[in-house]
């Protein structure tokens, strides 16, 4: 496994006063079955142990979280009870994705321009510094580098879509170097290719060791969409097709067709974490929503979740170390340990991260 994110020495203090202790058994997760669509079924599913730990008892407590709410202040929420212990910025911040960095600077987005603006404020509090347009800022393992998104925001006020009917130009993931603001551009796809049917970055994530992003893409239209691309940084010129480039199956049961990735994010291990959904019908509509670590190609390692059918869920997030998972279900927030039955821990929100 690859190395750690590390943890500054006061991180780790302020851990060990608030998690003292951490109920080893977390409560159970409703959930909807795959036929009835959300009838209230519950699932039963099996803890798991991370690699290097004798017993559960051995998992570190849980570092705290920061959060967006649905009213677009970004909080800071004890880990036991989700309540908020300070809030970073009042107003403005947009999900669905915001990151930490090891000397506990939060990086998040605002609804500023037409395609966002990426801003940093210390965990501790202060005033937000800007550092570039764009939206889901997602921070490298190694603290290096700064993956966003550059494509037109919902947010935005006014018209932010030029004349043309072709816009898939206005979607790129970006890699800014923080030490020296360069910054390399990766096209959705060759502008040979554009089809007039843009597919939105919808939240990205490192791979451990800062040479890959998993790329989620959203709906397209009338269900389409939905991919989960693997981009290598040396090698990829576009972040959809090329070289560099490859694609997280969806596997197992019900049947791949019929299935997608909502969402994934990388894992300390090299896994992935993944929201994935079920759909049928016409209209289509998602029939279930199952929450997996999943190899690379997509294969099964042990279910996480089943969670909401009728709900979203997004904003995936692993802590540094691996042994603790999250991801909004809704607008509510679920974290799960060490690959145990996940509980809710709080509600409105829209995008959070372990610090």
């Amino acid at each position: 496994m690859p190395a750690a994110h590390p943890v500054s020495p006061a991180r780790a203090r302020a851990r060990l006063t608030r998690m003292l202790a951490v109920p080893a058994a977390l409560a159970l997760l409703a959930a909807c079955s795959a036929s009835s669509g959300g009838s209230g079924a519950t699932a039963t599913v099996t803890a798991s142990t991370p690699a290097g730990s004798s017993s559960a008892a051995a998992v570190p407590a849980s570092p705290a979280i920061v959060a967006v709410t649905t009213g677009g202040a970004l909080e800071v929420l004890n880990p036991v009870t989700g309540a908020v212990e300070s809030r970073l910025v009042a107003s403005g911040v947009i999900g669905d994705e915001v990151a930490v960095s090891a000397n506990d600077t939060v990086y998040f987005a605002t609804a500023r321009g037409c395609t966002g603006e990426i801003e940093s404020v210390p965990l501790a509090g202060g005033t937000p510094a800007p550092i570039t347009a764009g939206q889901l800022p997602a921070l490298s393992p190694d603290g290096t580098r700064l993956a966003f998104a550059s494509e037109p925001s919902p947010h935005a006020a006014g018209n932010c879509f030029p004349s043309s009917d072709n816009q898939t130009s206005l979607y790129k993931v970006v890699v800014r170097t923080l030490t020296t603001g360069a910054q390399v551009t990766y096209p959705a796809v060759p502008s040979a290719q554009d089809n007039d049917l843009p597919e939105p970055i919808s939240h990205l994530s490192w791979s451990p060791d800062s040479q890959r992003l998993a790329v989620s893409v959203s709906e397209v239209q009338d269900g389409e969409g939905w991919n989960l691309a693997l981009v290598s940084t040396a090698a990829a010129h576009y972040y959809l097709s090329g070289a560099g480039v490859s694609y997280v199956s969806a596997t197992g049961q019900p049947t791949p067709k019929a299935s997608y990735l909502r969402e994934g994010i990388y894992l300390p291990d090299g896994d992935l974490f993944v929201s994935r959904a079920c759909c049928a019908g016409d209209p289509t509509h998602n029939t279930s929503r199952l929450m997996w670590e999943v190899t690379p190609s997509g294969a099964l390692v042990h279910q996480v979740a089943i969670g909401f059918a009728t709900l979203d869920h997004d904003s995936l997030a692993a802590s540094p170390d691996g042994h603790w998972l999250l991801y909004i279900g809704g607008r509510a927030l679920y974290v799960s340990r060490g690959g145990a039955t996940p509980r809710q821990l709080a509600s409105g929100l829209m995008a959070a991260a372990f610090v």
